[in-house]
């Protein structure tokens, strides 16, 4: 059976990829908006007064902890959006998730101080951290399978590096919004309101976003599916995808887990908040050198994902994972050189790593699980490695600094990381351009799946 895709050269694939790459970039510029945010400000506004001995340093662990919060809805958010999407479609999905991050990242830039109104303001920004959680664990998976089920089997990893460079531009936006603000208010002006101005603006971001998804038409692969007898017969699809394809959960989870570990280093706000806190960096120029960097990774992950369709997506991966390994290291020698310009070459040099695990997600994810189960197993397996690797990646380097007072026990952490993700890697089945439908039989589960589908069919026929 022949798969269906649309012409790579007709105007619906470009808006599919314009909508998947923008709405996603707006997704995560809110949450990189946090991130940056709890690494320059939140701490003191929020948190300090519920640390024992009021250290700036248990103010920054208890914020970077509300940051990892978040992360731990991401499962829930993978689960209602990847059923849902599994269910009534792709589309759907993109629109909400986008609506809830927006109006969620909106509302922070509106909480009191914790001098304003006490205990409530950290209850309510940690509320809301965990709906940016929720949002972002259903977002990617709709990205992804967008993009891709829509692309031509030869390009789906270019396709599929729409929605990935999106984070990045995410969060050059981010860092750009905030080293424009810190550049233009004084210290007293940037804590006082100058901190609230990027997430106020992301309601104009997101009603961008919303008027693009909403052009887009869904997914063909899902369109195809829903005129099928099977997939009204697949009723809970995370139960189903649980049970058939839980070892492709489980390693895509562990090469994420990789990726994150090492990418919320930069992402995360530990660099950035080790080099002004640790070092005594001004912020300014160092939100230029995470800029910079952030630029420098959206160019490697698309750079991966076209690599993939041409040399095979595991392929990247593990060339990504051996350059993370063997720069952990030097990456915090130059960066404990609190020289700005070393800090922003051992970031630059780092986004080779991150571009190279990143760029050929979406399309290998997609090509990983069942086309009746993929949202559902492609959600989970992204939140499942976001939990893992990034929730309290920048708290666990926090941690380890201040424990061992050297930043090898982090490069340390870095390098284990990237090591189980090569690993998995190893273990994956390459899928580069094989069919996506449910006819599908070659990926791992899926002739299980029909097999179990079918039994529930022919008893539904015999009961009629």
């Amino acid at each position: 059976m022949s798969e269906i895709v649309l012409n790579p050269r007709s105007r619906e694939d470009r808006r599919v990829a314009l909508a998947t790459l923008v709405g996603t970039s707006i997704e995560w510029y809110d949450f990189f908006i946090y991130a940056n945010a709890t690494a320059l400000v939140l701490a003191p506004l929020y948190f300090e007064p519920f640390t024992a001995s009021g250290s700036e340093l248990a103010g920054r662990i208890l914020g970077f902890a509300t940051l990892g919060i978040g992360f731990l809805f991401r499962p829930l958010g993978a689960i209602v959006a990847g059923h849902l999407g599994d269910k009534i479609g792709r589309k759907s999905m993109l629109v909400a998730t986008l609506l809830v991050m927006g109006v969620s990242t909106a509302l922070i830039g509106i909480v009191p101080t914790h001098a304003q109104i006490g205990v409530t303001a950290p209850l309510l920004l940690v509320l809301l951290r965990i709906l940016q959680g929720f949002s972002a664990g259903g977002e990617w998976g709709g990205a992804a399978l967008m993009a891709v089920e829509h692309a031509p089997a030869a390009k789906r990893g270019l396709f599929g590096g729409f929605p990935q460079i999106g984070v990045p531009i995410g969060m050059l936006i981010a860092t750009a919004v905030l080293a424009i603000i810190t550049a233009t208010t004084t210290d007293a002006q940037f804590l006082a309101w100058g901190w609230r101005v990027p997430f106020l603006l992301s309601i104009v971001l997101v009603v961008i976003g919303l008027v693009i998804r909403l052009g887009v038409s869904e997914s063909p692969v899902f369109q195809k599916m829903a005129q099928a007898a099977s997939h009204e017969q697949v009723r809970l699809p995370v139960v189903q995808v649980l049970r058939f394809c839980w070892p492709a959960i489980v390693l895509g989870a562990l090469t994420f887990a990789a990726n994150n570990a090492n990418g919320y280093m930069i992402t995360g706000g530990y660099i950035l908040s080790y080099s002004t806190s640790e070092l005594g960096l001004d912020r300014t120029p160092v939100l230029n050198m995470v800029l910079l960097a952030s630029a420098a990774w959206g160019v490697t992950t698309m750079a991966g994902a076209i690599l993939s369709d041409r040399i095979g997506r595991m392929a990247v991966y593990r060339i990504g994972f051996v350059w993370m390994i063997l720069w952990a290291f030097p990456l915090f020698l130059l960066i404990d050189s609190a020289d700005v310009g070393s800090i922003g070459l051992a970031m630059v040099v780092a986004s080779v790593g991150l571009g190279f695990t990143y760029g050929p997600q979406a399309a290998l994810f997609t090509e990983m699980f069942p086309a009746q189960v993929r949202f559902s197993g492609a959600a989970l397996a992204y939140a499942a490695g976001a939990i893992v690797g990034g929730a309290f990646a920048p708290l666990i380097a926090t941690w380890l600094q201040a424990t061992f007072q050297t930043s090898a026990a982090v490069s340390t952490y870095l390098a284990f990381m990237a090591a189980i993700g090569l690993v998995a890697s190893l273990i994956i089945r390459d899928r580069t351009g094989r069919p996506l439908d449910a006819s599908a039989t070659d990926i791992p589960g899926a002739a299980a799946l029909n097999r179990e589908l079918s039994r529930g069919s022919n008893g539904r026929h015999r009961l009629g």
